[in-house]
């Protein structure tokens, strides 16, 4: 796998970078790509009314192994009220007419399946659109956050399965795509890709955990990924959004030695792309060997958390 310096990851940066491409006050990045026809078109795509969840479990048990660097963790699960607690306040032998249970989650909303938003990558002390880190701050982010997004993550998806393709279970981790596999793949596959498109990039890496039945160190270790070459790919694309079954998107070890997340670098800040991590994609390619479709519909809003920089999500693609 080659690698390159800081200077590439720079001129990737200036060259794809979209600040200002939708005006100054633009907070969707990549999602302008979504208009109401493409909303339309997709959802011809709705034939069976087949759906597909490509979260993973929200629960102790998940992939965070409390990194010291992302600082996550599973989600803790708690109860605030339970059944046995309506049955203790039984009067007389009988339980109340009327009780209930209440719960709640403590969890970093980035610790499973998610979206990344355009605040939580910073390029030079810069998030997208040109705007300052500064606008971070402990109250949340002023400009660029997930609820932003909240009625805009809609469309039509394409699944990209490059380990069917390449005729194995998964790609080995530190495997990188490159845009000659994305092209080979899609030609494979007898499907294209359209503007304003969700790619559901599928490594097998969840299937690699589900096989030795642990997550390991999937969650910031070694993992298949797409290579930085695949960013002038994506831009050309005008694609809505790219997200993967892996715990970054992008391969790792990271190309770029002395950056870490390079393919982030100029994906987030600069070229405003929306990001999806942790979607668990088997069992939309298990249907696929069905019924061999590669596109669908798809709809995964974000929670509306105001000042947010991601967000947990049950991603839904239906056919």
């Amino acid at each position: 796998m080659p690698t390159f310096d800081r200077s590439f990851v720079v001129q990737l940066a200036e060259r794809y970078r979209n600040w200002g491409r939708w005006g100054p006050d633009d907070e969707l990045g990549t999602l302008n790509f979504i208009t109401p026809e493409t909303v339309r078109e997709a959802s011809k795509l709705i034939r069976e009314g087949k759906v597909f969840s490509l979260a993973i479990d929200f629960n102790s048990n998940g992939p965070q192994r409390q990194s010291h660097y992302t600082r996550r963790f599973n989600p803790v699960h708690t109860m605030l009220r339970t059944g046995a607690d309506a049955l203790a306040s039984a009067e007389g032998g009988e339980p109340p007419l009327m009780a209930g249970s209440d719960d709640m989650v403590c969890m970093p909303l980035q610790c499973a399946t998610q979206w990344d938003s355009l605040a939580h990558i910073f390029y030079k002390g810069i998030m997208y659109n040109g705007r300052s880190a500064g606008l971070v701050t402990a109250q949340g982010a002023a400009k660029n956050s997930i609820d932003k997004m909240r009625d805009h993550i809609v469309g039509r998806a394409v699944l990209l399965d490059i380990a069917c393709w390449k005729g194995v279970p998964w790609l080995e981790p530190g495997t990188a795509i490159y845009p000659e596999d994305l092209d080979a793949c899609l030609r494979h596959q007898g499907v294209q890709v359209r503007r304003g498109d969700f790619l559901l990039i599928r490594t097998g890496h969840i299937t690699l955990c589900r096989k030795r039945g642990d997550w390991g160190d999937y969650a910031g270790g070694d993992a298949p990924g797409l290579s930085l070459l695949t960013i002038p790919w994506i831009y050309e694309k005008e694609v809505a959004s790219v997200c993967s079954d892996t715990w970054g998107v992008e391969v790792r070890p990271n190309e770029v030695p002395d950056v870490r997340q390079p393919w982030h670098v100029v994906a987030i800040p600069n070229m405003g792309l929306l990001v999806g991590e942790i979607f668990d994609l088997d069992a939309l390619a298990e249907d696929r060997a069905r019924d061999g479709r590669y596109e669908m519909f798809f709809c995964a809003p974000p929670l509306p958390i105001t000042g947010a920089v991601g967000s947990p999500v049950n991603p839904q693609a239906i056919k």
